[in-house]
């Protein structure tokens, strides 16, 4: 397909469907209930492309032009005019002035970019991050708010033979955040995908509306917010991470407000929602137009689906509507969830038997729960043992390999990390298995009965006592307890691994003995679920205050930070020891 896929589509959109809107931003800050701001498809297309002749003014194809804006209707615009004028895109999130952000450093050292895509406001505050670095030349920053965009469009550019759209830079939640190539065709593959994923018949209504508050920096957001919305020619309406955060209920209101909504959230997000959503809220509202809501990102967890769906049923919201969905930025962002139309799918295994490595499914809820994401066709998911790097048989835990046209090229001038990541191959394939290249998407998983499970990361994995135990199972059932974020780690003392359990909790206005007391009773009720649900003792508990403890940029738990922290005595408990 062309280079500029995306951007073709849109010129398309523009053309048959000038004065319908594409993008309506609701913007909090103006007005506490809402100022939205519409962009047509035909005044979107004619941004971008006179956007783009001033990128190709600034550098050259295939150089990187780095976006560093808020969420807003120029961030759209200048994601898109990168693609269109054949420089590779590099979505990063604003850095806060005053304080140094080492995620956007690393970035650009990695990155190289020609272009900083800023506000005015912000160019001011770029200085320490734009200095040359080694051999590199120092960037130009283009302010996009100072240019006028909706002037006469310039002549068309001439089409450039780029195959990588953009790099979409991984959270970092176990390593330094790395730039995974997103090319063109990766991008319309996992479009087709999740069409097929989440729709019957493979086709969204044809009023179908995007509602977002993801960051259009991560992969999940940028899919959901801009791309998909473009290839599919919805409607999208979307707002910023810090309006939700603000206000969750501004999420529900908004996805009861248009026609055949969809939508996506980590599992945090569901959480919030549940819990500062008021039935005035939603007065004179209902959810019953509510077509997807996806749940990715971070492990899902049954008792926030749950909580979800008890909370929001009386406003007519579908259960079938929840999507929980696995993904990742080195396969552009979907790989499998369950058939369409079916409600979440919850199967409990023998603890013991999956901390062997192998998936028992027990009748009763003594075991551990899992939230299936139904049988993967396209992408292609096996399970292989990561050591011998030969096929699982169904039941036996191990790591997910994926392969499919939505798998990414590589990371960023990184041969060796893409060479172990993106070309693997199973040893000693039957006939019918397609021996490789495979992604070793670093996740362990299983397939019961067809279906595929989740369990964790391989890197997070606690090995207490020669046993494994999975920090997500360990944290989801402390965080019933607790109610804020939680930290399962593994920390080495002589030559043995122990369990360090960080858990936040709101800190007492007056520390006084009545407070402590009733931490302490609070420490009391972990240990104790430990030892039932996971057989398990903590060598330490720490309850530190609500935000201390590390997250990437799209919500999920820094363990390798925590453990650091831990190490360093640099966390604050909240009880002494």
């Amino acid at each position: 397909m062309a280079y500029s896929a995306v951007t073709d589509v849109l010129r398309e959109r523009a053309s048959l469907q000038p004065d319908d809107v594409a993008f309506t931003f609701v913007d909090y800050d103006i007005d506490p209930g809402g100022v939205a701001v519409t962009l047509t498809w035909s005044q979107l297309s004619r941004r971008v492309v006179n956007f783009a002749h001033e990128l190709r003014s600034r550098g050259s194809i295939g150089d990187r032009a780095v976006i560093l804006l808020p969420q807003s209707l120029d961030y759209i615009v200048a994601f898109l005019g990168s693609l269109h004028a054949g420089l590779i895109a590099a979505p990063l999130s604003v850095p806060f002035p005053g304080v140094h952000d080492e995620r956007v450093s690393a970035v650009l050292r990695d990155a190289s970019p020609t272009v900083i895509v800023a506000t005015s406001a912000m160019a001011e505050h770029l200085s320490e991050y734009t200095a040359p670095l080694d051999d590199q030349a120092k960037p130009t920053v283009v302010e996009i708010d100072a240019l006028d965009l909706d002037g006469q469009t310039p002549r068309a550019l001439k089409r450039a033979k780029m195959a990588t759209a953009y790099l979409q830079y991984t959270s970092g939640s176990t390593r330094t955040p790395a730039g995974v190539m997103v090319t063109h065709r990766n991008l319309t593959a996992n479009f087709e995908q999740i069409m097929a994923g989440f729709f019957p018949g493979k086709v969204a209504p044809a009023d179908t509306t995007a509602v977002s508050w993801l960051p259009f920096y991560h992969d999940m957001g940028l899919m959901l917010g801009v791309c998909a919305p473009i290839l599919g020619g919805w409607h999208t309406v979307f707002t910023t991470p810090a309006s939700f955060l603000a206000r969750p209920a501004r999420w529900i209101q908004l996805l009861a407000s248009y026609p055949s909504t969809v939508t996506a959230a980590p599992n945090f997000a569901f959480e919030l929602a549940v819990g500062r959503t008021s039935d005035d809220d939603l007065a004179g509202k209902d959810l019953s137009g509510v077509r997807c809501v996806l749940s990715g990102s971070e492990r899902v967890h049954h008792t926030t689906l749950k909580r979800f769906v008890d909370r929001f049923t009386r406003f007519d919201l579908a259960e079938e509507a929840l999507r929980p969905s696995y993904g990742l930025a080195e396969a552009t962002l979907f790989v499998a969830t369950r058939e369409p139309g079916l409600p979440p799918h919850i199967v409990h295994f023998a603890g013991e038997k999956l901390s062997a490595g192998h998936a028992k499914r027990c009748d009763n809820e003594s075991g551990t729960p899992l939230v299936g994401y139904g049988a993967p066709e396209s992408p292609l998911v096996y399970i292989v043992d990561p050591a011998t790097k030969t096929e699982c048989p169904a039941g036996t835990l191990g790591e997910i390999w994926v392969m499919g046209e939505n798998v990414c090229v590589g990371y960023w001038e990184n041969p060796e990390q893409s060479e172990h990541t993106f070309n693997a191959y199973i040893d000693g394939a039957s006939p019918e298995t397609p021996p490789g290249p495979w992604l070793r998407t670093g996740d362990l998983g299983f397939i019961s009965e067809g279906e595929l499970f989740i369990v964790g990361r391989i890197k997070d994995v606690v090995i207490v006592r020669g046993r494994n135990h999975y920090p997500d199972d360990i944290e989801a059932t402390i965080q019933e307890i607790t109610g804020g974020r939680v930290a399962a780690i593994s920390v080495e003392n002589e030559h043995t691994e122990e369990l360090v359990v960080i858990a936040e909790v709101k800190a007492p206005a007056n520390p006084d003995a009545d407070a402590i007391e009733h931490m302490r009773s609070k420490e009391r009720d972990v240990t104790s679920a430990l030892s039932r649900s996971h057989g398990l003792s903590a060598a330490d508990l720490v309850l530190v205050p609500r935000g201390s403890i590390p997250i990437t940029t799209s919500g999920k738990v820094r363990r390798s930070a925590c453990s650091e922290l831990y190490r360093n005595d640099a966390l604050t408990r909240l009880v002494p020891r």
